[in-house]
């Protein structure tokens, strides 16, 4: 009989061809047993990555950990440890290593897929890094920190044949599949708009340099950003997810979930607008500076418009409007004009989207499977992108823009054009 190892490695050849775990490897509760389990690193054990780890130690086994502070790693070796202890005392587990260097982690044969859950301007260097390594991989939002960085990543993932799950988990929550089932079946009539809004980032003060702690590889941290002195607010949350060296802010960072629902509910996972103009305000004068405020609008090619906001124009979530009603898919829950549209019954013949019980679980159970997940890599690329074209229109000053979809360039703005991708700092590449 072949080992989970080689089943996972054969089936990894076609992800369209799943394969079956025999029930005789599952333990009596219902879940792999520890010898057939998916061996999982975390890489980036923060708070998000700490909490990523936390589930994932339910769905899989989770054999290392990496991060360049030294007390979180740590941390995060003695929680899995502690979580696996019964196991270790059989010698079913054989502990969790603890690493500074993600490469380190990467170059272990034993760890199926891993868990990147790191400031944005680390995602696409680690995610190609780990599907050339052979590693699946989840990804917390937003997927990159430019659109060439998502499409390279894109890339590496199918060139190799990796399970890829993004971190926008309302295509896990029941509700958000529903409202987008309600807009592609056509229950609000013809789509005509569709509006996003999202919490925007904050100003804050510059801050003084300091030395760097003991135990905190600092350059590792910043790793393809440019090089500044230390000091402690750059690096903790929120602050970092307010600096373009790290990200584009909370245009994307926290308004990826709802550009996410809106490509969903248009069934436009693989394309993007064909034009882009809007304006916003980017402080200037502080440590942070990506954008506080925003009103940017988009036209598809099927005559559809998007309409991204900040949280100003109404909470956060997505509002789709059609030529009969409306689908109200906010933070607090989903509502819709009229409301007799929320007994409505999604038919087998129609659009009936996935509902996978639990994100991470998803993605755990496409990498035994060799299945797609529920938020696989082109949706991400394409909702992440929506909102770097969103950063890029303001940047270019309310500018009318062009953009090709297929080509995913601004066909006649250089200016534009520049934005589409960034420097990264020696050694890094993609």
């Amino acid at each position: 009989m072949r080992t989970r190892r080689e089943l996972l490695q054969t089936a990894a050849a076609g992800l369209g061809v799943p394969f079956v775990v025999p029930s005789a490897a599952l333990g009596a509760d219902g879940r792999p047993a520890p010898s057939d389990r998916v061996n999982v690193g975390c890489i980036g054990v923060g708070g998000r990555g700490s909490s990523n780890m936390q589930t994932f130690l339910h769905a899989s086994q989770v054999v290392a950990v990496c991060d360049p502070q030294e007390a979180r790693r740590d941390a995060a070796r003695s929680t899995a440890e502690r979580h696996y202890s019964e196991e270790m005392a059989k010698g079913a587990y054989k502990g969790c290593t603890a690493y500074n260097d993600f490469r380190e982690l990467l170059d272990r044969d034993d760890v199926d897929a891993v868990s990147i859950c790191t400031p944005d301007h680390w995602h696409a260097v680690m995610c190609v890094a780990a599907a050339k390594a052979g590693k699946d991989v989840f990804c917390e939002k937003p997927l990159s920190l430019t659109v060439a960085e998502g499409r390279a990543i894109r890339d590496a993932v199918k060139r190799y044949g990796r399970v890829f799950q993004h971190g926008t988990q309302r295509r896990s929550e029941g509700l958000f599949a529903f409202a987008c089932e309600l807009v592609r079946n056509g229950r609000i009539g013809e789509l005509k708009r569709v509006r996003v809004s999202s919490e925007p980032s904050h100003p804050a003060p510059n801050e003084a340099p300091a030395p760097v702690p003991q135990g905190f590889d600092y350059d590792l941290w910043l790793g393809p950003a440019p090089f500044v002195p230390y000091s402690p607010r750059r690096v903790r949350t929120p602050h970092w997810y307010w600096i373009a060296d790290y990200t584009l802010g909370f245009i994307s960072g926290q308004g990826v979930h709802f550009t996410d629902v809106a490509q969903w509910g248009m069934g436009a996972d693989a394309t993007g607008p064909v034009e882009i103009e809007g304006s916003g305000v980017i402080p200037r004068d502080g440590m942070t500076d990506t954008a506080v405020e925003w009103h940017v609008e988009m036209a598809f090619a099927n005559g559809v418009r998007l309409i991204y906001d900040d949280d100003r124009a109404f909470p956060m979530g997505v509002i789709f409007e059609g030529t009969e009603g409306k689908v109200n898919a906010l933070c607090g829950g989903i509502s819709t004009e009229p409301k007799s549209l929320m007994s409505s019954v999604i038919k087998p013949h129609e659009v009936v989207l996935r509902r996978p019980r639990g994100h991470i679980p998803d993605f755990v159970h496409c990498v035994r499977m060799r299945e797609q997940t529920a938020a696989p890599v082109e949706a991400a690329h394409r909702a992440t992108s929506l909102c770097h074209l969103a950063h890029i229109a303001i940047l270019t000053g309310g500018r009318r823009l062009r953009w090709d979809p297929i080509a995913e360039r601004f066909p006649d703005c250089p200016a534009a054009n520049a934005y589409l991708a960034k420097p990264l700092r020696a050694p890094w590449r993609l």
